[in-house]
C-alpha cells in the first residue's frame, strides 16, 4: 500500500511531466508506424515484383539490383538494435540536418519500423489468391498496376494485426530514444525519478502508464480489425474476371 500512496503522490506532483512524456511518445509511435507503413508498402512491393521471362536485360538486372539492396536495409535495421541506430544515426547526420531530438526520433523508428513492415507487407502479399493476380494480369494489366490496384489493398487488411501489433511494439520500444535526449516517457521518468530518488514508485507510475497507453490501444485496434472483417470489401474474383474476358472475346 506504501508503494500506491507514493506512487500516486508522485503522480500528483509531477502529471504535466508525465503526461507531456506520453504525448511524445504517442506522436513519435503514431508517426513512426504510419511513415514505416508506407516504407513497408514501397519496400514489401518492390520484393514482391516477380523477374519475368518478357523482361529485357536491363529491366532484370535492375530489378535484382533493388531487390539485393531491400535486402541489405532489412537485414540491416531488423539485426542491430535500435538504441544502436539512433546513437549512430542521430550523431552522424546531425552536423549535415542539425535536427532537433524528436525530429530524429520519428526518423529512427520510421526506418526500423519500415523494415518490419516490408516483411509484414511481404507475407500478406504472399496471402493473396494467386487467382487475383493472373486476373488482373488477364486484364492487361501491369506487373506494378497488379501490385497497386488488386494486391495491397488486400495485402494490408490481411496484415492489419501484425500492422497493428508494430503500433504497440513502438510506444514501448520508443523507450530507448531517450539516450539521444528525446523527452518521452522513460526520459521523463529518469529525470523525476533522479530528482526524487524515488526509483521504486515514479518508475511503477510509468508502467502503469505504459500499461494504459498499450491497453488502450490494442482495444482500439481489436475494434478496427473487427469492422473490417465485418466489411464485405468487393474485390474482382479471378472467375469474374475470366467470365469477362471471355465475355469481351464472344463479342469481338
Amino acid at each position: 500500500m506504501e508503494l500506491i500512496t507514493n506512487a500516486f503522490e508522485i503522480f500528483t506532483k509531477y502529471y504535466p511531466s508525465f503526461i507531456l512524456g506520453a504525448k511524445f511518445t504517442l506522436i513519435i509511435a503514431f508517426s513512426g508506424t504510419i511513415i514505416g507503413l508506407f516504407i513497408g508498402l514501397f519496400i514489401g512491393g518492390i520484393r514482391a515484383i516477380k523477374v519475368e521471362s518478357t523482361d529485357s536485360f536491363v529491366a532484370r538486372l535492375f530489378k535484382k539490383f533493388i531487390y539485393i539492396l531491400t535486402e541489405i536495409y532489412i537485414a540491416v535495421f531488423r539485426g542491430t538494435p535500435m538504441m544502436v541506430q539512433a546513437m549512430f544515426i542521430y550523431y552522424a547526420l546531425k552536423p549535415v540536418f542539425n535536427w532537433e531530438p524528436i525530429v530524429a526520433g520519428i526518423f529512427i523508428v520510421s526506418i526500423n519500423t519500415g523494415a518490419y513492415m516490408s516483411e509484414i507487407i511481404r507475407s500478406g502479399i504472399q496471402s493473396v489468391d494467386k487467382g487475383q493476380s493472373e486476373a488482373a494480369r488477364s486484364l492487361g494489366m501491369s506487373s506494378m498496376q497488379t501490385m497497386m490496384l488488386v494486391v495491397l489493398p488486400q495485402a494490408i487488411k490481411n496484415s492489419f494485426p501484425s500492422i497493428g501489433n508494430e503500433f504497440i511494439v513502438n510506444i514501448k520500444d520508443s523507450s530507448v530514444l531517450n539516450v539521444i535526449a528525446v523527452t518521452e516517457l522513460y526520459f521523463q521518468t529518469s529525470s523525476i525519478a533522479g530528482s526524487i530518488f524515488k526509483f521504486e514508485e515514479t518508475f511503477f507510475v510509468s508502467a502503469l502508464i505504459y500499461l494504459v497507453l498499450t491497453y488502450t490501444t490494442s482495444i482500439i485496434l481489436r475494434f478496427i480489425e473487427k469492422r473490417m472483417n465485418n466489411t464485405k470489401t468487393s474485390y474482382p474474383s479471378s472467375q469474374t474476371i475470366d467470365y469477362v474476358v471471355n465475355l469481351e472475346t464472344e463479342t469481338l
